[in-house]
């Protein structure tokens, strides 16, 4: 991951001032570091894990599984882009916590924040947002949140993490088909209401989602079955009986394998069709279609905008 400079920020502003004109004064120092006092590049003192690291993981190991602990960091010392662990290494991060970490290690801004004793107070006191919100959460969540949205997204759902959000999703899906299949009845009948807590139909449909080969959407048991990246997400956890896509996988360059590339297209978007009829004939349909516009840990796939216009069109 590059050095962002302080000066290179300040230039993109003066461009974006000259409506775009690109000044001479854009330059990018790589040397001046984001955060004062960052590292000026990586030092690795000892074998990673380091003789430390492997005596807290044995320790680890006794009382939780740690077998995806790679090292054991010191967050006191790390900054910005560099991770320090506990044997003295700097390492640039580019795993940045999941993708988590977007400014950076202990930046002073977000330390600012939290010494602020009314921000202290909401996180101790963890209200919960969708019972006891305070007072000040419909200005946080117009004036941060939805000012970032996307065109015509004007709702906000928070959630804690990225797989619990998938599931929040996937329920509001499943909701907002059941709802359209009822019509404008909003009435729950006595069969529904006794069979969804044992897990049976009517009250427990038989739907399903749809997903790609290579996608990751998380870990947790209805994210996983949507998940198809790696055995050892999966290995020995019952999955639902859910259809699973073509992801297109394109020839490089682009401009070069355009016939190539639209037939790829045409063979993945024909096997969702195909899908869909499958399922509904097996008592299943598609409720909903969950898809990444970018596979990360399926291998940095992208798919053309013609592929996902086609496959809203097929979805609606």
């Amino acid at each position: 991951m590059a050095q962002i400079t302080r000066s290179w920020l300040s230039s993109l502003k003066r461009i974006s001032q000259q409506n775009g004109s690109v000044q001479k004064t854009c330059a990018l120092r790589a040397s001046s570091a984001f955060i004062a006092g960052e590292p000026e590049g990586p030092t690795v003192k000892t074998d990673v894990p380091g003789p430390k690291s492997k005596q807290l993981l044995n320790e680890l190991s006794v009382i939780q599984q740690a077998g995806s602990v790679q090292l054991f960091a010191d967050y006191e010392r790390s900054l910005g882009n560099y991770l320090v662990d506990v044997d003295g290494n700097v390492l640039l991060d580019v795993y940045t916590q999941i993708s988590s970490m977007p400014l950076g290690y202990n930046h002073p801004d977000l330390l600012q924040l939290l010494n602020d004793p009314y921000n202290v107070k909401t996180i101790v006191n963890r209200p919960a947002l969708g019972v006891f919100p305070g007072a000040d959460w419909p200005k946080k969540l117009k004036n941060i949140l939805l000012q970032v949205a996307p065109p015509e997204l004007n709702h906000v759902t928070t959630m804690m993490c990225g797989s619990c959000s998938n599931e929040n999703a996937y329920k509001s899906i499943f909701i907002w088909y059941q709802q359209k299949q009822r019509g404008s009845s909003t009435d729950f009948s006595r069969e529904e209401i006794e069979s969804c807590v044992v897990n049976q139909p009517p009250g427990s449909p038989s739907l399903s989602l749809m997903s790609f080969y290579g996608a990751f959407h998380g870990r947790t048991l209805g994210a996983l079955s949507t998940t198809h990246s790696k055995y050892i997400h999966k290995i020995d956890i019952p999955a639902f009986d859910w259809p699973v896509a073509s992801f297109p996988q394109y020839r490089y360059p682009l401009e070069e394998n355009r016939r190539e590339n639209d037939a790829e297209d045409k063979r993945c978007l024909a096997e969702v069709e195909d899908l869909f009829a499958q399922f509904s004939k097996k008592g299943k349909p598609v409720a909903g279609i969950v898809v990444e516009p970018i596979q990360a840990e399926g291998g940095d796939n992208e798919a053309s905008p013609h592929f996902f216009q086609e496959l809203q069109r097929i979805a609606k």
